[in-house]
């Protein structure tokens, strides 16, 4: 989808960019025009390395050079978002780095502060855009799984953590820094749920660390299951680590595998399995060849739509900032529900 006339200029140039954002705007196309960073020697490797004509030795430099066709990735902590976004111009079109924010308050701030500046604003959450994800909401859309009746996601791996070691200093972990894909993810199928059950779980081994696992109940209604169960500590080798989505309906069931996660970072390929019940017929799962993976490929998906709502084809990006601020609605009841804790057996007679 390359279309010169939109600009991108990515501000930051931490593994992210390097592993995900960059790879993705090349498969894809996209004009990427300059980068900042704060670190002006990684800029410039990450320029050299993916032929980005411009390096900008500060933010202002960067927005004096560009006219209104430009997207502005800030691909940075949640920490330091508002701040930029005050020094971009207003109107600008952005795609903000997850999470929204450490919490609610924090992502309320942002959500404000883009309206005020009247900005065309989405957040990078990808995972709903990663091609086995999008294959599997055209089967839904077609009918081949009938009505949903649970999704489910399972992620039993070992995470190397110290290779964000800023993650050591947040009092909030697992959920906002990983497991927010997921509940972003089954969003995206069945919108907000009505109540959100959550626990979330250090490690004896990873004290530093705020949490490494969480199980989450998204409450929908009385027919429908939304479960999402994270391991980021089974460090007993590859043998039952495992990282899948599976989603069932009345008339059928996809599971999809998601290698990136196994072994991080080096990965192993996905998989996706789906039956359809043919009546009359014997249950037969098959399986389907998918072209391309989370990372970089998902990372297309969130940008496209930041590209087509400032053109106008599409009204607002589905990564819309006021769509992320209710994934980030629901991290929020998840992190007060863990912290309420459940109901005491004492206080059953």
């Amino acid at each position: 989808m390359r279309d010169p006339a939109i600009d991108i200029c990515v501000i930051g140039a931490g593994g992210i960019v390097n592993d995900a954002h960059l790879p993705a705007y090349r498969i894809a196309g996209f004009n990427v025009k300059g980068i900042v960073d704060r670190d002006n020697r990684r800029a410039r490797a990450l320029a050299e390395k993916f032929a980005i004509p411009e390096v900008y030795d500060s933010l202002g430099a960067m927005v004096a050079g560009q006219d209104g066709n430009v997207i502005y990735d800030c691909a940075l902590p949640a920490s330091e978002i508002v701040e930029v976004l005050r020094q971009l111009p207003d109107e600008a079109t952005v795609l903000i780095q997850k999470p929204l924010g450490e919490s609610i308050e924090e992502a309320r701030i942002i959500q404000e502060t883009v309206h005020s500046k009247k900005m065309l604003a989405g957040v990078n959450f990808q995972l709903r855009f990663a091609p086995f994800v999008l294959e599997a909401k055209k089967m839904i859309r077609g009918g081949q799984l009938g009505t949903l009746t649970d999704i489910e996601v399972y992620v039993n791996v070992h995470t190397p953590w110290n290779l964000w070691s800023f993650l050591f200093e947040k009092p909030r972990m697992e959920i906002n820094y990983h497991s927010v894909h997921y509940i972003d993810l089954i969003r995206s199928f069945l919108g907000n749920p009505s109540r959100v059950y959550a626990r979330t779980f250090k490690h004896p081994d990873s004290l530093q660390l705020a949490s490494v696992k969480s199980t989450i109940i998204m409450d929908y209604d009385d027919y429908i299951r939304a479960a999402i169960h994270t391991n980021h500590h089974h460090h007993f080798g590859y043998h039952h680590q495992g990282a899948y989505i599976k989603i069932e309906g009345t008339k059928g069931a996809i599971k999809m595998s998601m290698g990136v996660l196994i072994d991080y970072p080096n990965g192993i390929p996905d998989t996706f399995d789906y039956i359809t019940i043919v009546p009359g017929a014997a249950p037969e799962w098959k399986s389907k060849p998918i072209e391309g993976s989370w990372f970089p490929h998902a990372f297309i998906g969130t940008m496209e739509q930041m590209i087509l709502a400032k053109k106008g084809i599409i009204e607002q990006p589905e990564n819309s900032i006021d769509d992320a601020v209710d994934t980030m609605r629901c991290v929020e009841a998840a992190y007060i529900s863990s912290g309420q804790g459940g109901v005491s057996l004492s206080s059953i007679a």
